[in-house]
């Protein structure tokens, strides 16, 4: 018997690359669903207890109160045990059937088991929903500003490793600019000009000059540790009161849209500075699949010839790409300084820029789901301080460990297999 051909099985075939990695990610989102709650079952069997669980919806100082949810503590863990179970059971089901895994299976995984989680570990306790949510927020708003600045450079087809370069040089930068002036905003400014200098040094190295991608932003991260820390023991520490004390962003809650119930104190009594991350996504997301500049950046990012064929410089296209993911990133940095901690430390990003890479991947390239993969990144760090300070019986070194497990279980197994652009780390020579 022979196989049909496309045409005479009424249709195009299948490409074998793309079923493959289709198959994989199927085959790994059930795999994963069933060993996670395996390990939340075996949890509550070895560390059960009785008590109830109280989740705070709002403060008693909002304009609208939603009541206190109280729910029993290990009844509810097991029901959401149960739940995740059926889901794994839905999942399994469309792996054997060959059928895609729809978005609303992992979505609702996550907060079935997050449910049974925060029952199980806050017993006896409040868990203060929104304070829970809002930290979240605040925490991923270096890693959103980072993995943009990584979408924007390999979309390009440069590798960035030197987001967390560029982080550290923004917040170094922004304490001294903001301190001078008195201005956060200018201190703002001075992080994204800082973050574009490391930008620049990555593009000639490696656009002009063909050196490996990764092992220049590899080196870029260690050199700017090095002379951010020297900087900080000569300059800023004798000069603190001038050059270490930047004015920070103050919060800005917005009239009404603060008001709104759970979303409006998560979303919308924030500082300046997240919002101008608002207006950062959306415009990152509509030029870059909306906009002439957008398709040509993805074009010397998949088919650098191709575009180059067709009137488009690719290394300047390059070189003023990752200048403006540089700067995004930089951006990211002030964060530290100028909200956070109101004052520049020896490696203050502790390798944030790393996570936002992982975001990167996680996000498969994109800039919305990218900027989704950091908020869940931000939620799992805040997640491990709100337990220990309620004194959840979780130990310390696990909830310690737990953004980074979360970034390796991201990465390596609910992504699936991704693609990134064809020639990202690919030099390019013009003819």
């Amino acid at each position: 018997m022979t196989t049909p051909t496309p045409a005479e099985s009424g249709g195009l075939a299948p490409d074998p690359a793309v079923v493959a990695r289709k198959g994989s990610g199927a085959k790994k989102l059930p795999i994963i669903f069933g060993v996670i709650s395996a390990l939340l079952a075996i949890v509550l069997l070895r560390s059960g207890h009785t008590g109830d669980t109280t989740f705070q919806l709002s403060a008693e100082t909002d304009f609208v109160t939603l009541p206190d949810i109280v729910v029993p503590s290990m009844l509810t863990a097991w029901l959401m045990v149960l739940v995740c179970v059926a889901l794994t059971a839905e999942s399994v089901r469309r792996m054997l059937a060959h059928t895609p895994q729809p978005i609303w299976i992992p979505i609702a995984f996550a907060l079935a088991w997050m449910t049974g989680f925060l029952s199980w570990a806050a017993a006896d306790e409040r868990i203060r929903v929104v304070s829970l949510f809002a930290g979240a927020v605040a925490l991923a708003i270096p890693l959103i500003f980072g993995a943009l600045g990584g979408v924007l450079g390999e979309r390009a087809g440069v590798v960035n490793i030197a987001i967390d370069g560029q982080l550290l040089f923004g917040a170094f930068a922004a304490a001294i600019a903001a301190s001078t002036t008195g201005s956060p905003w200018a201190g703002l400014v001075a992080a994204a000009v800082a973050g574009a200098l490391v930008a620049l040094v990555l593009g000639l190295f490696a656009i002009t000059y063909l050196v490996d991608q990764v092992i220049v932003g590899v080196v870029l991260n260690v050199l700017v540790i090095g002379l951010t820390n020297f900087l900080f023991r000569q300059v800023l520490t004798p000069n603190a009161q001038t050059l270490n004390a930047p004015e920070g962003f103050n919060r800005l809650p917005i009239p009404i849209l603060g008001e709104i119930p759970l979303v409006g104190p998560i979303f919308f009594r924030q500082t300046a500075l997240v919002y101008v991350l608002y207006a950062v996504v959306a415009l990152v997301a509509f030029g870059l699949y909306r906009t002439r500049w957008g398709l040509r950046v993805r074009a010397v990012g998949e088919h650098p010839k191709a575009a180059d064929t067709v009137g488009i410089k690719v290394n300047l296209t390059r070189y003023r790409t990752i200048l403006l993911a540089g700067a995004i990133a930089g951006m990211g940095g002030a964060y530290y300084t100028l909200v956070s901690v109101n004052q520049f430390n020896r490696e203050l990003t502790s390798g944030a820029g790393y996570i936002a890479l992982a975001a990167v991947i996680f996000g498969k390239w994109d800039p919305i789901r990218a900027t989704l993969a950091a908020l869940l990144f931000g939620f799992a760090t805040n997640l491990g301080g709100v337990l220990s300070a309620i004194g959840s019986p979780v130990p310390t070194q696990f909830m310690l460990m737990l953004p980074y497990l979360v970034t390796i279980f991201a990465v390596a197994g609910l992504v699936g297999r991704s693609r990134p652009p064809a020639a990202v780390g690919i030099p390019y020579q013009q003819q």
